[in-house]
């Protein structure tokens, strides 16, 4: 057997266990950014949501993507069962595991919105419809032979197939959920609800920027050229410049370098380099990580203004942001690096390309929101509601949807000792 097609596989491999391991990232992220009271909740539901995300996708999830079937959606390679393997290329089990990994990203993101007040049920049917109704068909589109791909649609690694798609299924659920007990005044200002540990958060920025040169230079699907180098190299001066972007503007608005935001800059910087990351030369990555960084700064304050409450900014982080960067490429691609699609403007493009990048954005972010809430509206009126009680939400949903707390030795009155010590 062929060795590159021996390293192509252990290659993705590798890059789909670091894609997996960014929900490490997201358990912390979230967990960190909200409270105490619901931390176990949000560790939990991350891997049993992973797990169904799993299921749904090797049940339906993959052939409805990459089928053989129309420009909308596939229609073939159900129950994925392939143990066949390929003289170049990826085996089929390869592949199937890495874009498995993009899918549960894409659910988790989604859930940002539904944060420290959705019932448990509600994460689990969402989890199941969102994989076969949301995600397959704008992938299918992009990726998998669809109308937008057709067109030269340009998304490397999915700033608008996992990020936008996910940020507005977030959207409908913060719109149908409403905000959080305390989180606004009836003269319409704002209250910080801080979340409970900032090292926690830090952390998990960390695990998700690491496991992000999983999801970028894993998306080249070989050694051969270690073209994964370059993706690599743009990918991490993205996410510096978002960081740095979004410490300086806090600072000079502020008055105070908010760690919160800064960290939010560095993700920021990483979702927009998604799209671009092979498509672009390393002086555009570091400035469109740089505009991601400064984005979501406003994008967080445009939401928070409008009682749109984001716990874990994934609307700004990822949507906002998903849509700058999957725009950025209709800008800065080059001509010997746009294997899809043509240059950018300021390449000779013209506007043509930015002209496709943003009918991907409008009609992927329009499907995404439209079916989401739809979704979500039904299982509102069939559940009797997708929110806990005020009762349970105040309680926290560690102990009322689990039955015990995350931080049980913080949270509960110590036991007393046979010697009543």
């Amino acid at each position: 057997m062929d060795a590159t097609f021996l390293m192509n596989n252990l290659w993705i491999i590798v890059c789909t266990i670091l894609v997996l391991l960014m929900q490490g990232g997201f358990i912390l992220l979230e967990a960190g950014s909200t409270r105490m009271k619901n931390a176990g909740h949000i560790a939990g539901k991350t891997v049993f949501t992973v797990g169904i995300v799993s299921v749904v996708f090797w049940a339906l999830g993959y052939g409805l993507i990459y089928g053989e079937g129309n420009g909308f959606i596939g229609f073939s390679n159900f129950f994925f069962g392939d143990a066949t393997t390929m003289g170049e290329g990826l085996a089929g089990s390869t592949d199937f595991l890495f874009q498995l990994a993009f899918a549960a990203i894409a659910m988790t993101i989604a859930f940002g919105g539904f944060a420290e007040r959705a019932k448990l049920v509600a994460y689990v049917i969402f989890a199941i419809l969102f994989s076969v109704l949301v995600y397959p068909v704008i992938a299918h589109w992009i990726w998998g032979g669809g109308w937008l791909g057709e067109h030269g649609k340009q998304d490397f690694a999915g700033s608008t197939v996992v990020h936008l798609t996910g940020a507005m299924a977030a959207l409908a659920a913060t719109i149908i959920l409403k905000p959080r007990i305390g989180k606004y005044n009836k003269d319409g200002s704002s209250n910080e609800i801080a979340g409970h540990n900032q090292v926690f958060t830090a952390l998990g920025v960390l695990l998700l920027w690491v496991g992000w040169f999983g999801f970028n230079a894993g998306s080249t699907f070989g050694v051969a050229d270690a073209f994964f180098g370059y993706v690599a190299l743009n990918t991490q001066l993205a996410a510096g410049a978002g960081a740095i972007g979004a410490m300086l503007m806090v600072w000079a608005v502020t008055g105070k370098a908010d760690v919160p935001t800064t960290l939010n800059g560095a993700l920021a910087g990483l979702v927009a380099i998604t799209a671009s990351c092979a498509f672009v030369e390393p002086w555009a990555a570091v400035l469109i990580g740089l505009i991601g960084g400064g984005i979501v700064f406003f994008s967080m304050r445009f939401f928070d203004k409008r009682k749109i409450d984001d716990p874990i900014f994934a609307l700004s982080v990822h949507g906002v942001v998903g849509v700058w960067g999957t725009l950025s490429n209709g800008l800065f691609a080059t001509p010997e690096l746009a294997s899809v699609g043509r240059p950018g403007l300021f390449y000779g493009g013209g506007f043509e390309q930015l002209w496709v990048q943003t009918l991907g954005v409008v009609s992927s972010g329009l499907y995404a929101f439209i079916v989401s809430f739809i979704i979500l509206k039904i299982m509102d009126k069939a559940m009797g509601g997708l929110r806990v009680s005020e009762e349970e939400e105040i309680m926290g949903l560690d102990l009322s949807e689990h039955g015990g707390y995350g931080y049980p030795e913080n949270l509960t009155p110590p036991q007393k000792t046979k010697s009543g010590a």
